[in-house]
């Protein structure tokens, strides 16, 4: 059965990955990213995936998108929220947020929220937030946009505690929800350092990182047939046990819906 598969950070590492595979199984894919520099890789890797351009971290486009995504494909069988990029030093958008929580908190709200009655009318549907889960991150509830000593770890691991919150606020009977951490992976984390540090991380990366191609089959298999529980959590294709505090989860969401109303 053909499936139609979103995948946002569909351009690079896992999620080029997850469109080349799901076009060579004959799915539909979407596959969105934020440059014609990365549409054209996607499609010399994945000719008969679908491209659309698109600032992830602008709530404008995103809307827009999430609009566009609905009009044309009115039955969504799987969410795969994949775009990331790791921010050596703090960079503020357009609209005034910091980057790195606009594309990992606000943009995964706002796209999960916004698809969620296309992805109901599919027969099996599922989100799938790649993430840093399970990995003891906080929201830093005085400094959100961190403008005090900001720290790109301190960023992103606000970003992976926020998914497991948006995970477990995101209320479904039909849609399951699956927070996956693939660990270290080769995807290119190199490229947005600076000599010489970038070097040193391509070495780390070659040296330790899990290849995409060996990171992908359990990703894989969680879309083909997705979990019966509503909230699961996976890392390197293991389940884990993860406890989320509903009171805080739901704070996030209503402090999300007051910065992105």
């Amino acid at each position: 059965m053909t499936r139609t598969i979103v995948i946002t950070g569909g351009t690079n590492g896992i999620g080029k990955a997850l469109a080349r595979h799901h076009t060579e199984r004959g799915d539909q894919v979407v596959a969105v990213g934020s440059s014609e520099d990365g549409g054209r890789r996607l499609r010399e890797a994945a000719p008969k995936a679908r491209f659309i351009r698109s600032d992830l971290s602008s709530l404008r486009q995103t809307r827009d998108l999430v609009e566009r995504l609905n009009a044309e494909h009115p039955v969504i069988d799987a969410l795969v929220l994949a775009a990331f990029r790791f921010n050596p030093a703090r960079v503020e958008t357009e609209e005034g947020f910091e980057h790195t929580f606009a594309l990992y908190v606000l943009n995964r709200w706002l796209m999960a929220e916004g698809l969620r009655g296309s992805l109901e009318k599919a027969p099996t549907p599922m989100i799938i937030n790649l993430c840093g889960a399970g990995q003891n991150g906080r929201i830093h509830w005085d400094d959100l946009q961190l403008k005090n000593r900001y720290r790109a770890i301190t960023a992103t691991m606000q970003g992976a505690k926020a998914s497991e919150l948006l995970g477990a606020a995101y209320a479904s009977e039909r849609t399951k929800y699956v927070l996956y951490n693939p660990v270290f992976v080769a995807t290119g984390l190199h490229e947005s350092f600076r000599q010489p540090l970038r070097g040193l991380v391509r070495v780390a990366s070659a040296a330790f990182a899990q290849p995409v191609a060996k990171a992908l089959p359990p990703i894989t298999a969680l879309i083909e047939q997705p979990p019966r529980e509503p909230l699961t959590t996976w890392k390197k294709g293991k389940p884990i046990d993860l406890v989320v505090d509903r009171n805080e989860a739901r704070r996030l969401t209503e402090t999300i819906r007051a910065l992105a109303p």
